[in-house]
């Protein structure tokens, strides 16, 4: 048990500019692929910013170098994961072996004005990062280009090195602009899903649907079934599901996103297939069905198998709540897809709207949507359940909390401390600004509570916890 105060940034100045962290550079090199002097523009595979001179980019990858070879004299087993700097932070790591990914961070700064027109003084924050969250940037950045790609080394069999750098150019040009670092935070280290709580009921008849769907069509390899960006199902392997629901929640359905209402007030014009309404459409693949023109090219993704992985197609369809479904590798055609369409638009119109009303039911049992006393966040690494009150809904762009981002640090602060140890503990600290923040990790599960109670001592706070426990965690097992 362990009690920690706080101190806050002193308060700034109206004409103090604060920038937050920004990506500098990001680049992926291979150093056995230009062993001797003169060749070492070939160890680049990707560079970012591409306009970069091409002796700059030979010399921070040989910096690079350098200090992995020289951390691994100390620790030949565990290689360099961070730099720290004055300006900025560097993050390692060597997903595959010889291939590493840096990026490197400009570290939050305060600029503050001078009189007399001097140019103005800048103050590098250098603790304000956190080496677990942008680690797990970087990591999901392998992760996610592995997704739809396979592995460095397939594209290396396939076609050399000149297919990998096609792809990684192709892949990372477009990804690299949708991280956003400035709200980078814990739940970036997680990296959970958040599941939609269903009663017996309706989750017997999502199941028997998707039997159904998998036997009546038998390309259809795997399904997964999403309602509101909640997990509802899936017969994916979990870390592949980890990162799919990653890129559907943050990067497909926002692209998509328009305001539907469930059930018979949809905007949307339904069809009739004989008695049943239809709101079905593909999210992939064909915009509309009925056009000649059609094009029927889904995304393609890699999930892992017994001998590696395997190659399939990933069509995401949706009624309201979403379904997404994973097609083993072969050419779908229009037949299939009407097919497809007529079998799962009509009978999902229905659990769409069972859904929907178990999700307004959950709503009114949850109670006002007034600020409550305290916010939490909550994940189990076991089955990779996730909840939060702390943020507000994610955007393709931005992930918005509704706490300081000091409080944010706090939390990210205490998971590192929680890292270091195998066992159960529990960490609560008082900030400067009268919040109150409380750390439970118990049996794989972690459970982080910011409490708003400016005259609150430890008792009430301990009290305070062990009620939001028995509320919102009552068939979760906590030590005390």
């Amino acid at each position: 048990f362990l009690l920690v105060c706080h101190s806050p940034k002193m308060a700034s100045g109206m004409q103090e500019k604060q920038y937050t962290p920004s990506l500098l550079s990001f680049f992926i090199y291979n150093p056995t692929f230009g062993p001797r002097e003169g060749e070492e523009e070939k160890k680049i595979l990707f560079y970012h910013p591409s306009d970069v001179e091409k002796n700059e980019k030979i010399r921070n990858v040989g910096l690079c170098e350098a200090i992995v070879q020289f951390t691994r004299t100390f620790c030949p087993t565990k290689p360099a994961k961070s730099l720290h700097t004055q300006k900025n932070r560097q993050f390692f790591f060597e997903p595959e072996e010889n291939f590493w990914m840096v990026m490197v961070v400009r570290n939050p700064m305060i600029e503050k004005p001078n009189k007399d027109g001097k140019p103005p003084t800048v103050e590098y924050q250098e603790e304000e990062m956190l080496d677990t969250v942008y680690g797990a940037v970087v990591r999901q950045c392998y992760s996610m280009y592995k997704l739809f790609n396979g592995t460095f080394s397939r594209a290396m069999q396939a076609g050399g090195v000149e297919l990998l750098m096609q792809k990684l150019e192709k892949f990372f040009y477009r990804y690299l602009q949708t991280l956003h670092l400035q709200s980078c935070d814990l739940l970036d280290v997680f990296g959970g899903i958040s599941f939609f709580p269903l009663d017996k009921m309706t989750y017997l008849k999502i199941q028997s649907f998707v039997n159904r769907v998998e036997e009546s069509l038998s390309l259809i390899k795997y399904t997964a079934f999403l309602y509101n960006d909640q997990l509802i199902w899936s017969g994916l392997e979990q870390d592949d599901m980890r990162i799919l629901y990653k890129y559907l929640t943050t990067s497909l359905f926002p692209r998509h996103s328009e305001p539907e209402l469930a059930g018979r007030d949809s905007p949307m014009r339904p069809e009739v297939a004989g008695n049943l309404l239809h709101y079905g459409r593909f999210l992939t693949g064909p915009a509309n069905l009925k056009d000649p023109e059609a094009k029927f090219r889904f995304p393609k993704i890699f999930v892992s198998a017994e001998d590696g992985y395997e190659e399939l197609h990933l069509i995401v369809y949706k009624v309201h709540s979403l379904l997404c479904f994973l097609i083993a590798s072969v050419e779908l055609t229009r037949e299939f897809c009407e097919q497809l369409d007529s079998l799962v638009g009509p009978q999902l119109t229905l659990l769409a709207s069972d859904i929907c009303e178990q999700f307004t039911i959950n709503r009114r049992i949850s109670g006002p949507e007034k600020e409550p006393q305290f916010k939490f966040i909550y994940f189990n690494h076991m089955n990779l359940a996730e909840k939060s009150t702390i943020h507000m809904r994610k955007t393709a762009s931005v992930c918005l909390t509704s706490v300081h981002p000091d409080l944010m640090k706090i939390l990210g602060d205490i998971n590192c401390d929680f890292a270091r140890v195998d066992e159960d503990e529990e960490i609560i600290v008082k900030a400067m600004t009268d919040y109150w923040v409380v750390g439970k990790k118990s049996d794989q599960r972690e459970l982080y509570v910011i409490l708003n109670q400016k005259n609150a001592n430890l008792i009430e706070v301990n009290e305070e916890v062990k009620r939001l426990c028995a509320t919102q965690f009552n068939n979760i097992f906590f030590l005390d």
